[in-house]
């Protein structure tokens, strides 16, 4: 199947672009990666009257370290943000999470932007964004303004995002020298998106004792999902395998998971379960544990 008729635009600007979504309104889609709008499109899931094409916009492509937050333009690509050196080194957890993004081809059209608008529950950088405590910043003809990531993705393939707003930067805190952090995840082929995935973060204090962790889970439910009680939980507890165990043990009792015929919700809580205690484990050894 073959997309249904649209006009095709190739705006040479953000201005240029914003005014036509301003102009089009729920007419028109905007278009980054494509890596999710294509299948959409042929399917002809979506039909747009007007697709407005935001690969010219370069400028929107960048990595900034504006004084502890690390600011990533909408239009930068995967593979950029899973290699770039400076997102390396202050945002370890984000890097890891897109190096597992779908195939290399991939990487190298798919979009930050694109991915949280996209905003599928199985998804690495909203998954990440949410843990993080990100901002993003939206743009339209109108004004700027920025939503805290947790409340942009609102439920499956929904985002705080109005028909002339396009997703120009991702605000993330930068992580600590001393954080460790660790993603991991599992779907049935390499590539496929996963079925869970945990995203991890945490700090000790000078006893060794854990002062501080953020845990993300991804594919449990139709966003993503902070485990505020298992972070609370963790604190002051000694980062060895007993706490792990534990902690791996509270999370999957935390979530409610949709049953489904081909992936029972006990199995998604085994999974919770098994990639908590993992993440944890590698996490606490990049945190400088070395038992």
């Amino acid at each position: 199947m073959k997309p249904a008729p649209f006009t095709y635009h190739r705006p040479a600007s953000v201005r240029e672009a914003l005014e036509l979504l301003a102009r089009y309104g729920a007419d028109a889609k905007p278009v980054s990666g494509g890596q999710s709008l294509g299948p959409m499109l042929n399917m002809r899931l979506a039909r747009p009257a007007h697709l407005v094409d935001l690969n010219d916009l370069l400028e929107l492509d960048y990595v900034r370290n504006t004084g502890g937050v690390i600011e990533i333009g909408g239009l930068t690509r995967h593979h950029r943000v899973a290699s770039a050196p400076e997102i390396g080194r202050d945002l370890p957890l984000l890097a890891e999470a897109a190096a597992t993004i779908g195939h290399y081809a991939i990487r190298q059209r798919g979009t930050l932007g694109g991915s949280l608008v996209h905003a599928d529950p199985a998804a690495q950088l909203p998954l990440v964004a949410v843990t993080l405590g990100a901002e993003v910043v939206l743009r339209s003809a109108k004004g700027e303004r920025s939503v805290p990531a947790d409340e942009f993705v609102q439920s499956i393939m929904t985002v705080d995002l109005a028909d002339d707003e396009i997703v120009t930067a991702v605000r993330f805190p930068q992580q600590l020298a001393d954080e460790g952090s660790a993603f991991d995840l599992f779907s049935r082929r390499h590539g496929d998106f996963a079925i869970v995935s945990v995203a991890l973060t945490l700090r000790l204090d000078p006893a060794g004792a854990i002062c501080a962790l953020r845990l993300g889970l991804g594919g449990v439910g139709p966003v993503p999902q902070r485990q505020t009680g298992v972070e609370q939980e963790a604190i002051g507890c000694l980062p060895d395998a007993e706490t792990a165990a534990r902690l791996a043990r509270a999370a999957a009792a935390a979530i409610t998971p949709e049953d489904h015929p081909q992936v029972p919700a006990a199995y998604r809580r085994e999974l919770v379960e098994t990639l908590t205690a993992r993440a944890f484990l590698r996490a606490a050894k990049r945190a400088g544990v070395t038992a």
